[in-house]
């Protein structure tokens, strides 16, 4: 299993930044997300369900995350999901945000993939944390790149 924690400071107030983990706007952070459609409950209720396709080269996955956790507040915003991608990973990840003073927010990314299968297994075994460290600071990077575009 992979597991990170990783966190920065983004120069925009908190809701600004929240808005970009909105249903409508999650292309922006996760360009690779080609459909994201609620088919449960409502998106910011625990156990919402979205149906989500995720592109990865020329192949396109489709798998359901699920809303394990959320918190909508003035000083702390919280999402958790959960995910099995490809019948062999099973992926949780966390976006929490602090609100700071003077318009900034702190935001934490954490996560972890785990093999569910004999497959999943063996691929976790020959992954880089490396490659996993750099797929997690390119995310960091694209929310506060997003969040600094508009007001």
């Amino acid at each position: 299993m992979i597991q990170w924690k990783e966190e920065i400071i983004i120069n925009k107030n908190i809701e600004h930044v929240w808005s970009l983990f909105l249903d409508k706007n999650i292309k922006k952070i996760m360009p690779k997300v080609e459909e994201h459609t609620l088919i449960e409950k409502k998106e910011h209720e625990v156990g919402a369900k979205h149906q989500q396709k995720y592109r990865e080269g020329k192949r396109v996955e489709t798998y359901i995350v699920e809303t394990l956790a959320y918190e909508d507040t003035e000083e702390k915003k919280k999402k958790q999901i959960r995910f099995v991608l490809g019948k062999a990973f099973e992926i949780s990840l966390t976006f929490t945000l602090l609100k700071n003073e003077q318009d900034t927010t702190t935001f934490i990314y954490e996560g972890s993939n785990k093999g569910v299968n004999f497959i999943g297994r063996a691929m976790m075994k020959l992954s880089s944390q490396k490659g996993n460290d750099d797929v997690v600071q390119e995310f960091l990077q694209r929310v506060q790149t997003e969040a600094m575009k508009g007001s």
